[in-house]
């Protein structure tokens, strides 16, 4: 009995990681649009280079012996599963690089709420994903939600077809980058963003050559990139690692939705942006849609707060 406070703040501690990965996550449009003046590649390229600097330092100090266990790991691969590894290994890494410029692009040149929207949707569209290629079974009740979705999304393009067409491609690009990851378990996701990020550099590098771009010397821009890199993507990411390890990702999933719903608020509040009636209408239909796919989850985690209160 002495020791159920500690396990009760060390659970309220992985509760407040869990819900603090997506509320970063869903203040990044404003450093993006810190650098709106940059082209979206030059944008991502840089972003990718420091977050590249940065992640691996982090690891070399702090994590050596998470790296050191997975390499060993690598190793006792046979050499099919070692191939299939790094075949998904390159696979993950072309999509994260997509989904970081289709967010970059949609929030400087698009709309932030078509960012919002793709994060909103992006849970249903790796549930489809899912369901296609890792076979996993979809119960009636979400199937009516996707069905929902599915009305949301074309009453989005009703109004807006190059807004939806970009949250599509941020939404799907993710949600195929989510299964990818689930395919490729036994490593720490820390040590696999690390190495998905040497994989982009090899075509980022040659690419920053071949553009020509001028060398950004603003001290602005740099600062920017890298609170992007940083604040906005390690530094949740080891939040939502952290929290994983004693909350269970359905939970994790559920609260995933605070970022696209803080996105919608920067987006009328802090950008100015203004929401026609039909996003109004594909809105209220994707929330429907959420809370029926997550209906399940939402009330077995109410029993379980009951359980534990009493």
């Amino acid at each position: 009995m002495e020791q159920q406070p500690e396990k009760t703040e060390s659970r309220r501690n992985h509760f407040l990681a869990a819900f603090l990965a997506p509320l970063i996550w869903g203040f990044m449009a404003i450093p993006v649009r810190w650098v709106k003046a940059y082209p979206a590649e030059d944008i991502l390229y840089y972003r990718i280079l420091v977050a590249l600097v940065v992640i691996w330092l982090f690891i070399f100090l702090f994590r050596f012996q998470f790296l050191k266990r997975d390499i060993a790991i690598f190793k006792q691969l046979a050499d099919r599963n070692r191939n299939h590894t790094i075949k998904l290994t390159l696979l993950a890494s072309a999509l994260i690089f997509g989904n970081w410029f289709a967010y970059i692009y949609a929030v400087n040149h698009i709309s932030v709420q078509s960012a919002a929207f793709a994060y909103l949707t992006c849970p249903l569209i790796t549930a489809i994903a899912a369901f296609f290629i890792l076979k996993e079974q979809l119960s009636t009740l979400k199937r009516i939600a996707l069905g929902i979705a599915l009305i949301s999304a074309v009453t989005m393009a009703t109004g807006s077809l190059i807004d939806i067409l970009w949250s599509m491609s941020i939404a799907s690009l993710y949600a195929l980058y989510l299964i990818v990851q689930r395919a490729s378990q036994g490593f720490d996701k820390l040590n696999m963003l690390a190495v998905q990020l040497m994989c982009c550099s090899l075509f980022v590098i040659p690419k920053l050559f071949i553009n020509q771009h001028p060398f950004p010397k603003e001290a602005f821009f740099w600062f920017s990139i890298l609170t992007i890199a940083v604040v906005f993507t390690i530094i949740p990411l080891f939040f939502s690692m952290y929290a994983l390890t004693r909350i269970s990702s359905s939970t994790t999933g559920v609260l995933l939705y605070v970022n696209p719903l803080i996105g919608f608020s920067l987006a009328v509040t802090y950008f100015g942006e203004t929401v026609d009636s039909h996003k109004f209408i594909a809105y209220g239909f994707i929330v429907i849609a959420i809370v029926i796919f997550n209906w399940e989850t939402l009330k077995n985690n109410i029993k379980s707060k009951r359980g534990s209160c009493l």
